[in-house]
């Protein structure tokens, strides 16, 4: 497979220098594409055989490639056991955000790692959906620090200013992150037109 990829990428590397600009920028997007290709190769063989550490830098080596060819490792690793690749993974899926992870990212709600389901309520806000807020919403209540403090921002994000009284509750929470989550998502969320 490497030779045929070398072979590709010397037969294009010539177009580089082509008089006409789109087909220069046609050879280069394709060796972009040659190169992510290679690159998406050797992160899934560190994310087979490497120790954990190496399996989360791969993880977010997976979320920089992006696309929806990383999407089924990110599933795969958002459903271990070990709590540090689901929370690297759930970051991931968060941040490309692609509707093939949202109904994981849904069940992540429900980890028993607050670490993990932080991190969901986190990744859903990338969505910008305000279908998702009904799920968001009973995190208003945790009183922890932090699903509370993350609830607020993420309904901040996906814009329903409907949850602004329940967010203003959170002003008083003992939790310095708390309260500073929800005076970030009072100045986010959109004012009602009058």
């Amino acid at each position: 497979m490497e030779n045929d990829r070398t072979r590709r990428r010397q037969a294009i590397a010539p177009l580089l220098k082509d008089p006409d600009t789109e087909v220069r920028l046609a050879a280069s997007r394709a060796l972009e594409a040659l190169e992510a290709a290679q690159s998406l190769d050797e992160v899934l063989a560190t994310l087979k055989r490497g120790d954990r550490g190496a399996k989360v830098g791969a993880i977010f080596a997976l979320g920089k490639i992006g696309g929806e060819k990383v999407l089924p490792p990110l599933l795969y690793c958002a459903g271990r056991n070990e709590e540090d690749i689901r929370c690297a993974a759930v970051k991931m899926l968060g941040e490309l955000a692609l509707p093939g992870a949202l109904p994981l990212l849904l069940e992540r709600l429900a980890d028993p790692s607050q670490a993990v389901c932080a991190l969901a309520i986190e990744a859903l806000s990338h969505y910008r959906d305000p279908s998702l807020a009904p799920r968001l919403v009973p995190f208003l209540s945790a009183k922890d620090g932090m699903l509370d403090a993350e609830a607020a921002l993420a309904l901040a994000e996906v814009g329903d200013a409907s949850f602004a009284e329940a967010i203003m509750k959170l002003l008083d929470s003992p939790y310095e992150k708390t309260r500073a989550a929800a005076a970030t998502a009072l100045a986010r969320l959109p004012l009602p037109l009058r």
